[in-house]
């Protein structure tokens, strides 16, 4: 999710300002791998009786170079001061809407968040009193907190009456215009703190290495320990004396009121810009749902297709063949899954596990069906401490962020989000997907997908970074996908476990065919060049040595679905009837190219995979197909908006491709 952070330097300290903004500039730049998306600062300084919020839609990166921010520690601060800091990855609420960004103001209370919330729309009904002023889910944490402070209730324990009403995932951080305490609070864990008591400074941040890395940088004594806020714990600490105190909002506890803790008077001063001019993504379309709608000449094209008489493969999946009883060479040269079992499950992380409660493994955290019941596995049937970890290249739908929301939320999971500069990665496939429509090859649709491939490298980097040897990775291994690769000439390689393991030889023929096609269509030649050069060697390259959960228990479609539902409130797409990739905003455009022009998408290999292990008979796959592959039609508007595509227009050139040149190709 975002990047969280900020410090409090308590009175009498002789922590200077041109340290603070070193600590403050690494702070932003550090927690720029969280959110690039907008970025924000909120300092409160007690003698001046204010405090000031500094906010814009651009990257951390770039706000530390703003002539408003410089001039921040060009004055002449006083100290107690506390300041707060936010890096933006956009979820609720878009991003040119300042008011959106954060930290966000309201009801006396600014505030930093990290994570969703994903009922925030039922809690504005359940709470109609409340006036919503934003569209960003952080809004209702300030208004709830207010709503039972005024109540005069305790700090503490509005913090745990609004934490009991949300669901998702919340780190927060906040300040007040009438309470002299700085408050944190987590039900995931994803915050950590560094108290130096002698140079009275108190430090927090989203991730542990993100203040280790700060310590190394910026001098500052290490011998303080770095600690976790661990789910359902709360920290308020003085801001003039830096006084910590603990308190655990998952029950009732005695604790002081408000009028105790210590009123104050402060005027909270936004001197944001209102708006900010920059080009926009997002373009109108006028377009119909009728321009996706399937025409009954081409379903009848796709359904008098040959097929396997055992699977439901078509005669357009590169290199079938048909025996004389009409089964193909995929069925022929398929060998069933061996499940290894979970004793031999936790046999193999039996070395890794903590012993003191510390995290103990990675799970790679798509968002997606399998990895969110792969994390409840983790951490609820192995009983191990996880980190779920995600790589968000701008490609992760809200609907799937929610989600993420939802498992870390309710399993108390710290969640690492990576992000990448999701500006440039929308603008690369804007790119290759205009220059794709110029020479449309089912080959290289390959390209639209290569974004996310550093998914691999970051998992490697995380896991050196948190110290923790064991990454548990959740590849179904019904999702073997050889046509795309085949499109590219690649003949498949029966039986191999993962999809990177092409070989040697394939690998260096995937590479020419890509040179072919760039030198023949020099669109391709673009701001993407390295960053898809960069994929191929972290999907191809670099080691994947993980634990593959699904190589040790039976991925079972029923019961991964039950378990999300009724245990996490799993959130499912509108436009299809699968829970497969509802969360990838790629998937419904690839897989409209492919089902048009090619006639099957990736559910017909899937569900000839399940075919094959005897989970369905081949009447069921072709009835589950025909309503998977129907066009998503929101899904790909998303997709086009969102990376500023013309909708009419690609729609259009699709829609006018040859539905028989893959035929004449590879026959």
């Amino acid at each position: 999710m975002c990047g969280i952070f900020g410090v409090t330097v308590g009175k009498n300290s002789n922590f200077s300002t041109s340290s603070l903004k070193l600590t403050l500039d690494n702070l932003f730049k550090l927690s720029e791998s969280r959110g690039k998306e907008s970025a924000g600062i909120a300092f409160l300084e007690k003698e001046k009786e204010s405090i000031k919020v500094y906010k814009k839609p651009e990257p951390a990166s770039f706000l530390i170079h703003d002539k408003k921010y410089k001039k921040i520690f060009g004055s002449s601060l006083t100290y107690p001061l506390t300041i707060l800091g936010h890096a933006r990855l956009v979820t609720n609420g878009t991003l040119e809407n300042n008011k959106n960004n954060q930290p966000v103001v309201k009801d006396g209370i600014v505030g930093i968040h990290n994570g969703i919330i994903v009922n925030d729309e039922k809690l504005w009904k359940d709470f109609h009193k409340l006036t919503r002023n934003y569209e960003v889910d952080t809004e209702v944490i300030l208004s709830l907190v207010r709503f039972f402070l005024n109540k005069a209730q305790s700090l503490p324990e509005a913090v745990r009456k609004t934490f009991k009403q949300i669901e998702g995932s919340a780190s927060i951080g906040l300040l007040f215009n009438d309470i002299n305490y700085l408050l944190l609070a987590t039900n995931t864990g994803s915050l950590y703190i560094y108290h130096n008591k002698d140079n009275r400074i108190f430090i927090f941040a989203s991730e542990r290495y993100i203040l280790e890395t700060l310590l190394k940088k910026t001098g500052l004594d290490s011998s303080f320990k770095i600690s976790q806020v661990l789910p359902e714990e709360g920290y308020l600490i003085d801001i003039s004396d830096l006084a910590i105190e603990k308190f655990s909002f998952n029950k009732k506890g005695g604790f002081r009121f408000q009028e105790e803790i210590g009123l104050a008077n402060f005027k909270i001063i936004d001197f944001s810009p209102k708006s900010f001019q920059r080009t926009a993504l997002y373009r109108k379309t006028q377009a119909s749902r009728k321009m996706v709608e399937i025409s009954y000449e081409t379903l009848r094209a796709i359904r008098s297709l040959k097929r396997c008489a055992k699977c439901i493969l078509p005669e357009t999946m590169p290199f079938i063949e048909f025996d004389k009883n009409g089964v193909c060479n995929y069925c022929k040269n398929y060998q069933n899954i061996k499940i290894k079992g979970e004793a031999a499950l936790r046999k193999a992380v039996a070395p890794y596990r903590s012993k003191n409660g510390e995290p103990d493994c990675i799970v790679a955290f798509s968002g997606g069906r399998d990895s969110s019941y792969a994390l409840h596995y983790v951490k609820n049937i192995l009983k191990m401490n996880p980190v779920a970890y995600s790589y968000d290249w701008g490609m992760l739908t809200d609907l799937g962020r929610r989600n993420q929301a939802r498992m870390c939320g309710k399993l108390g999971v710290e969640h690492i989000i990576i992000s990448a500069d999701i500006r440039q990665k929308r603008e690369n496939i804007r790119k290759n997907v205009l220059a794709w429509l110029k020479k449309p090859d089912l080959g290289m649709v390959l390209l639209f997908m290569a974004g996310d491939k550093q998914y691999f490298y970051y998992a490697n980097k995380l896991r050196k970074q948190l110290g923790i040897d064991l990454i548990i990775y959740s590849e179904n291994p019904f999702e073997k996908t050889d046509f795309k690769s085949g499109f590219c000439g690649i003949p498949p390689k029966f039986n191999i476990k993962h999809a990177y393991n092409l070989g040697l030889l394939n690998k260096t023929k995937l590479a020419f065919y890509y040179l072919k096609q760039y030198l023949s269509n020099p669109g391709y030649l673009n701001s993407s060049l390295l960053d898809t050069t960069y994929a191929y060697a972290s999907s191809y390259f670099i080691p994947h040595d993980y634990v593959y959960l699904y190589q040790y228990i039976k991925w079972d479609e029923k019961k991964v679905t039950e378990t999300l539902i009724s245990d996490y409130n799993w959130e499912f797409s509108c436009d299809t009837t699968t829970s497969w990739r509802i969360g990838d905003g790629t998937a419904a455009f690839y897989n409209y190219i492919y089902y048009l022009v090619a006639g099957f998408t990736e559910n017909d290999t899937f569900r000839s995979n399940q075919i094959r292990e005897g989970l369905i008979s081949r009447k069921e796959a072709l009835k589950l197909v025909e309503e998977e592959n129907k066009p998503r039609y929101d899904s790909l508007m998303w997709y086009c908006n969102t990376n500023g595509i013309n909708f009419t227009k690609i729609i259009e050139i699709i829609n006018s491709i040859p539905k028989h040149h893959i035929l004449e190709r590879f026959h």
